[in-house]
């Protein structure tokens, strides 16, 4: 349920197709993610998950998978 909805919220900030994604799609990478992208998107999943993400915790995550991991881990 996590994963389904990061990528609902990925897919719509970044006009992305949540089809194509998985655990490992990269954020960046794959999915052209720039940094104001990224502050945007985590805005977003800290609202949607009412969770904090702390700014030396960003730096670790690279893919939907890693971002779905921190968040079931800290909800």
């Amino acid at each position: 349920m996590v994963f389904e909805k990061i990528k609902a919220i990925l897919a719509e900030q970044l006009d992305a197709d949540a089809d194509d994604m998985t655990m490992d799609t990269n954020i960046a990478k794959d999915l052209g993610a720039d940094s104001l992208d990224v502050v945007e998107l985590l805005m977003s999943i800290e609202d949607e998950f009412e969770v904090e993400i702390p700014d030396e915790e960003i730096e670790n995550i690279k893919t939907i998978g890693d971002l779905t991991e921190y968040i079931q881990s800290n909800m």
